[in-house]
């Protein structure tokens, strides 16, 4: 009997599709893949799929508990839905910091507004005003400001000053927000991490407008773009080794030949043909189809399959 590998997607149109295609392609009738389909969730019930891709859980509530529901069957979900509902960030920062990985200097801020059905006791922990003195001289301006746990690039803001910081902090909310440092760098990469080993680099713009992100090319040559490729690469798979994320951009911008990693949560990364390119496009086809063929022969109906980082591996030996 086939082994089906489903994917859950929304609006997005190109990618999952030719995902679908490329695994009836490779899978040789033992693996076949479709659309996921869901009539009815009945707690603990096993809808019979080896894997699923999730491209859409983090905006429909629904079906990241229908992923949960369907983990705990045995299906192997890209990405870990308990991983993925726990994360965020600022705590990516801090345990890339532990990792030895560079960063921007970077600093949480609480949300401007109070959160709903608190009052000024629910803060009686948090100092007021807090040290921004400190703050300010550790991060500098020009500064980035964002969601702590957000994506998608809403809510990013560059600050200038600490009236600018004041005056757009104001426009967030409830959002809880970090600061971070500005890096002015002089090349710019974008990175797929595919089953925590499969790595593809591309040269990334972030300044150009979203189609366009991806029409650029290396700035750094020579020995030293070799050199740092290999360092990029290296750095993505043990971030996405600690994370546990099976299918994650990571990006980075060089500095005086450094690569700071300044964007590394993103488990439901742009794959659309029309904002990457065909090249990018077809390696991440192939490479999703190849890791969730991989994933669906060692399916064992019942059995936990499941990836967790080894962040979390090591907190329970």
């Amino acid at each position: 009997m086939a082994k089906k590998v489903g994917i859950l997607f929304g609006m997005e149109d190109t990618f999952p599709w030719a995902f679908i295609d490329k695994v009836n392609e490779l899978g040789g009738g033992e693996i076949i893949a479709e659309a996921v389909t869901i009539d009815k969730l009945e707690q603990g019930a096993d809808y019979g799929y080896a894997v699923i891709i999730d491209r859409i859980s983090q905006d429909v509530p629904f079906y990241r508990a229908y992923l949960k529901n369907a983990a705990l069957n045995g299906t192997y979900v890209i990405n870990n839905p308990f991983w993925w509902s726990a994360d965020e960030k600022f705590f990516n920062n801090a345990l890339m910091s532990k990792l030895g990985i560079p960063l921007p200097k970077t600093v949480l801020l609480p949300s401007h507004e109070r959160p709903t059905d608190t009052t000024e006791k629910s803060f009686r922990n948090l100092k007021f005003p807090h040290d921004w003195e400190y703050i300010f001289e550790y991060v500098g301006f020009p500064a980035y400001m964002k969601p702590h746990d957000g994506g998608g690039w809403k809510s990013v803001y560059r600050v200038e000053n600490p009236e600018d910081l004041w005056n757009k902090l104001s426009e967030t909310e409830q959002l809880v927000m970090m600061v971070q440092e500005e890096i002015v760098f002089d090349d710019y990469y974008r990175v797929y991490c595919l089953g925590q080993k499969y790595v593809h680099i591309m040269p990334y713009e972030p300044r150009n407008a979203h189609h366009l992100r991806y029409a650029t090319t290396h700035q750094t040559q020579g020995e030293e773009l070799e050199k740092l490729l290999k360092t990029i690469h290296d750095y993505t798979i043990k971030m996405n080794q600690a994370l546990g994320y099976d299918f994650n951009t990571v990006e980075f911008a060089i500095r005086d030949g450094i690569p700071y990693a300044i964007d590394f949560c993103n488990p439901a990364p742009d794959a659309d043909r029309n904002s990457v390119g065909e090249e990018n496009f077809a390696w991440i086809v192939e490479h999703s189809a190849k890791l969730a063929i991989e994933k669906a022969k060692e399916y064992v109906p019942g059995k936990q399959n499941i990836s967790w980082g080894t962040f979390v591996k090591d907190s329970v030996k």
